[in-house]
Order: structure tokens, then sequence, then C-alpha cells
């Protein structure tokens, strides 16, 4: 991300920062890759290591099936009861030593703190509307928002009054970021990029909370969740500046790079992680040769597992799935459009479909529990 700078911060960094009363601000320092990645530096009223508890509350990693004999796989995720805040919410379907994925249905505000102790969070926003607060500031949301949530930001999801979140959640054990082919040697967004930097939005505003108390943080690190009770509200910034903090991308401003005939799925990529990418299908034009097939081909993933998640509008190559649909199409086995697909997209000019794609470089796996909502006949559907 580009440098930015809210609140109040000293002339140089690492040196005296006082207080009206002459006591000093707490200096933190938030970086990745042992001090040689992205980092902030945040400016505190209190101590960050000021805790005055911490137990352990438990392991959050899902419980995975037996391998099964390969084949396409299809969810529907809206047959989840599963409901809460943004962290109780959350239905856990598919992961690996890469990533976790999973959907909630957030119905009220956190009144626990939160920050994953691993790697990076995104939540897409399917709809709904509210406030990503965090001690970095608060971001406004809304549907169709990316919010990429950098590892260690303690944060809270609060939604707006009387309305329901319904978000995709991907918990990262890595740096979320946008595609280094989209960037050049400086890390500017390039002009050929499907988006820029005007496209992204950090904190608007931070608000600072100098008051002592006892305040929880749920941190998730080592394969747990342990509780950390601070002495102090945690969102006690009065300023930070870097390049590490939690912003927001909404797939409305995505542009589509099309072309005469159709183009590979990597056109639509909007971020990186280790050994995965999501990628955005917004709604375009096709393709514009005169004897193109704007469906896509047939083809086999490269090394990879290829997931959908279903948003909205009518998706070309596919039958049978609804909003809020998963399907999981794993490499080793061919995958394309349903029969009939192909045939009916020759001489359409555009599509309306919008859909997240998560491509991962290894195999993912299936939570036990998505199986209570699995469609068992999708493997066969291309023979109907």
């Amino acid at each position: 991300m580009h440098y930015r700078q809210m609140g109040e911060v000293p002339h140089k960094r690492h040196t005296m920062f006082k207080k009206a009363d002459g006591s000093l601000y707490r200096e933190q320092v938030m970086g990745t890759r042992g001090f040689s990645g992205t980092q902030s530096i945040l400016y505190h009223h209190f101590m960050p290591t000021a805790v005055v508890k911490s137990e352990l509350v438990g392991s959050y990693l899902p419980e995975y099936e037996e391998q099964q004999s390969l084949k396409h796989r299809h969810f529907f995720t809206n047959h989840i009861n599963l409901e809460g805040d943004a962290l109780t919410a959350r239905a856990y379907l598919l992961g690996n030593q890469d990533l976790l994925i999973g959907t909630a249905k957030v119905t009220k505000p956190m009144t626990s703190f939160y920050r994953n102790g691993e790697g990076d969070e995104m939540l897409y926003i399917h709809y709904g509307s509210g406030k990503l607060e965090t001690m970095f500031g608060t971001i406004s949301y809304r549907e169709g928002d990316y919010l990429v949530i950098p590892i260690g930001t303690i944060y809270r999801v609060i939604p707006n009054e009387q309305e329901t979140t319904r978000l995709l959640f991907i918990e990262s054990f890595s740096q979320i970021t946008t595609p280094r082919r989209y960037r050049n040697e400086y890390g500017q967004l390039l002009e050929h990029s499907p988006f820029c930097e005007r496209d992204i939005r950090g904190p608007e505003t931070l608000q600072t909370f100098e008051q002592k108390g006892e305040f929880e943080i749920l941190t998730k690190s080592r394969s747990l969740i342990s509780s950390h009770i601070l002495g102090h509200h945690p969102f006690d910034v009065v300023g930070w500046d870097g390049y590490l903090y939690p912003w927001a991308f909404n797939i409305e401003d995505f542009e589509p790079i099309t072309g005469r005939v159709h183009q590979p799925p990597p056109v639509h990529q909007t971020f990186e992680g280790n050994n995965f990418v999501v990628c955005s299908f917004v709604p375009r034009l096709f393709d514009y040769h005169p004897e193109a097939i704007p469906a896509p081909y047939y083809h086999s993933n490269v090394n990879s597992d290829e997931l959908l998640y279903y948003v909205k509008g009518n998706f070309m190559s596919r039958k049978g799935v609804q909003e809020g649909s998963i399907t999981i199409h794993p490499g080793g086995i061919p995958h394309g459009p349903h029969p009939g697909k192909v045939e009916a997209s020759i001489g359409k000019k555009e599509t309306l479909e919008l859909a997240v794609m998560i491509d991962t470089f290894h195999p993912l796996k299936i939570v036990k529990s998505a199986q209570q909502m699995e469609d068992f006949s999708y493997m066969y559907s291309w023979t109907k």
C-alpha cells in the first residue's frame, strides 16, 4: 500500500513524543517480515502490553472430512443457520495450510475486540452496511466492499442497526496484497491495472479513547484463541503513519479487461496471498471477434483448486447455482460450462454476473459441517 498518516505523530520516529502533562506517548512499531516488510508506527496513550489477564479459550481450527473421490462440489451457503457477531457467526467451509474460507451472517455488533495474529483477513461484503472499527481508525463499509485487515490489527465489525451483513471471509496465513504484475518497481499500480490507488479507501476517521478499564481482546495465534484483558481501551491511538493499515476496495471499481476472444481467469485477479489469488468477476462486455464464443472453454486447472462464490446475476456458464452458492473445482480433472451454455453464449453482448473467485495452489479440504448444505448431484450435472 501507499504511505498514509492520521492523527498526531512526532517529527522523527523513535524520539520523545510528549503529552501536555509532560508524560510520553507510547510508540509501537507494527510490521511484517521482521522489520523488512511493510510497517506502520502507532502512538498510544497507554502501553499496548498492559494486559491484566490472559486465558486460553480453545482451538478455532475446523474439522475436515476424510478425502473422498476427486469431484466437483457445490454448497448452498444460504442454508447455514449460524448467526451472531462477525466472529461467532463464522462458518468455516474450506481450508488448507495457506488460508481458511467461510461465510458469516452478521446480525449484531462485536462487543469484545479481536485480532488475528496469524495472518491478514479479507471480508467481502455480499450485502449490508456498517463500520469496521480498528486501532488505525474507522472504515465505513457497504455492499461489494473487500475489507483487507492486516495481521495483528485490533478491530470490531459493527453492522448498521436493524441490518444484517452477509460476508465471505478469508483468514490468510500470509499478507494479502495487490497483484505484483500490476505494480511497478516502486509499488505504484500500473496504467494497465484494473484499478488504481484512487479506488482504495483507508480509515476515514481516527477516534481516540483515553479510557481505563477492562477490555477483552480475542486473539488468534498458534491455532488457538486466547482472551487478553487489557487495562485500557485498545483504541487509544493518537496518531500513526506508514504503509500497513486496513483498507477497502469495492468490487464496482474493478475495471474488467476484455478482448476479441475469451480472456483467461488471471485477467480478473484482484488480490494475492501466499499460494492463492482472489479474482473478481464483474459485469462486462463480451468478446467482440465475429466468431467468438463468450463462454469459457473447458479447462483443467493447472496446479490449483478453483472456488467460486456467486454473488448475484446470471452466471453464464453454470446452471443450478444460487446467490451465496460456492462451487469448488479441484485440480486434476477438467471443468467448464454446463450443457447448452456454450451455444447459448454465442452472440451475447454482455454479462451481468458478479462473483468472487479464489484459486489456491495447494488442495482445499472440505470442513465436515459443509456436507449439510451440499448439492450431492453437482458432479454429475454435466450429463443432464
